[in-house]
């Protein structure tokens, strides 16, 4: 089991990235154009050992707003809307198919919003079907949809495993009422219940549900009820996410009270018991804000160091190329990133012209993918040795990383982490302010880049 050391959580409680890229989004730059995209889509299918293929589709239509919401999403009932986003979808699955060579595998397919079921069911056939007929699947490939139980039936469901799909995830985000209530996500125990039971009745392979702490009226006694009903439930995966309140990026979070979210204290404290309490029922920390059964896919690439991470969190496959298609999707291939336009009218206009609906991106240089490496393995690995680092990019890793090596010293005396000639270990604590550790590697901080950005790192 974990045991939180409060004080510690306290000193380290920091803006910092969550490191879903290196470097992070907020580097991108409009001078990176969908023909810098190209070139490389052209580029990586030209290699011998093409990498695995990793999909993402952005599906942001909602039914209703949730007050709490961080998500690139479009509050819509208009169907008509939705058909012509999906006839869009096509003609960007048909775009980027006349790039790839057809021997390229796809090992992860993954629908994100958004609410992806906000779909009816024969929507879901159709774009999964066309995205089935299109693209060459692994036997083993991981295929997961995210759902919302409030207007789901079983008939959704039943298309995305007619589909191929086998893992689901879905928002609980706290089963109190009265939370519900001041986040305008009403979702009676009773809904997410019943859909649990359609997921495994229907032979699902995973389940995945989300929770949020720090949302409005939480305490630590009543999240622990909800907490307690999630370990019942005894889902594979379980994320805790942290609600960042950032009214002036998200002007619909206005609509929270700030004086009914729990003051930091508090939200330590309703951290704390979650994480002690799921790792004591024998959920495994996969890093940050995941936990999984030690049976699952994502503890076992733990323990063979094959985790990674994207923009989806931590992944099962390292070393895909990862195409994400629709409004603000981010693709990532060997070395680059690159973002679709927001809007539908841009990325419409785009595809109208037979064009990638690129608006920016980002060239790695070979201070970037030194970087991401070390980065990525302290976040996955929890531990990093400087010698295979030094092999691969031919340098000296202590005068590399002078300006991170000597940022450490605190975190070694507060037990966060093991340092000697051979490399970088992190303990138990370390483990849960692994983005406080990586931000000492990060470059962009190093050349004293504006951290105030991001979200706090507890």
């Amino acid at each position: 089991m974990f045991e939180v050391d409060l004080k510690k959580f306290k000193k380290y409680d920091k803006p910092g990235p969550r490191y879903t890229s290196y470097p992070t989004a907020p580097q991108f730059n409009e001078n990176f154009t969908h023909k810098d995209f190209l070139k490389e889509i052209i580029e990586t299918n030209k290699e011998e050992n093409k990498a695995p293929l990793s999909l993402y589709f952005h599906l942001p239509y909602c039914d209703t707003l949730c007050y709490f919401c961080g998500c690139n999403m479009i509050i819509t009932r208009n169907r008509d809307r939705i058909k012509e986003y999906i006839n869009y979808l096509k003609k960007e699955i048909d775009l980027l198919k006349s790039y790839l060579s057809e021997d390229r595998i796809t090992v992860q397919h993954h629908w994100g919003g958004g609410t992806p079921t906000h779909l009816n069911p024969d929507e879901i056939n159709d774009l999964a079907s066309y995205i089935n007929s299109n693209f060459k699947f692994d036997l083993n490939a991981e295929i997961s949809c995210e759902i919302d139980p409030r207007e789901l039936k079983r008939e959704h469901l039943e298309a995305l495993k007619n589909n191929n799909f086998n893992r689901i995830s879905m928002g609980v985000q706290d089963f109190n009422e009265d939370v519900q209530k001041a986040v305008n996500r009403i979702q009676p125990e009773e809904i997410t219940m019943q859909a649990i039971h359609w997921i495994r009745e229907l032979g699902f392979q995973s389940l995945n549900l989300d929770l949020i702490y720090g949302l409005p009226h939480q305490t630590v006694e009543s999240f622990e009820k909800t907490v307690d009903k999630i370990i019942e439930i005894s889902p594979d995966r379980i994320a805790v996410f942290n609600y960042a309140h950032v009214p002036w990026m998200k002007k619909h979070m206005s609509l929270i009270n700030p004086e009914d979210i729990p003051a930091p204290e508090v939200k330590l404290e309703i951290l704390k018991m979650t994480v002690e309490k799921l790792t004591s029922k024998g959920y495994v920390f996969i890093g940050m804000d995941h936990f999984a059964k030690p049976d699952d896919e994502l503890a076992i690439a733990l323990n063979e160091k094959k985790l990674y991470r994207n923009f989806q969190g931590y992944s099962t496959h390292k070393g895909t190329d990862l195409y994400a298609l629709g409004i603000t999707s981010i693709s990532q291939l060997k070395n680059i990133y690159a973002q679709n336009y927001k809007t539908e009218k841009e990325y419409y206009s785009a595809l109208n012209e037979n064009i990638f609906p690129t608006c920016k991106g980002y060239y790695l240089t070979e201070d970037d993918h030194i970087r991401r490496e070390v980065i990525m393995k302290l976040m996955c690995d929890f531990e990093l040795d400087f010698e295979s680092i030094e092999s691969k990019y031919k340098i000296d890793f202590k005068d590399y990383f002078k300006w991170g090596l000597s940022n450490l010293k605190e975190m070694i005396d507060d037990d966060l982490l093991e340092l000697n000639d051979k490399g970088i270990k992190i303990n138990h604590t370390g483990k849960l302010l692994i983005r406080n550790i990586a931000i000492n590697f990060d470059g962009f901080i190093e050349r004293q880049q504006d951290i105030a950005r991001y979200s706090r790192t507890i």
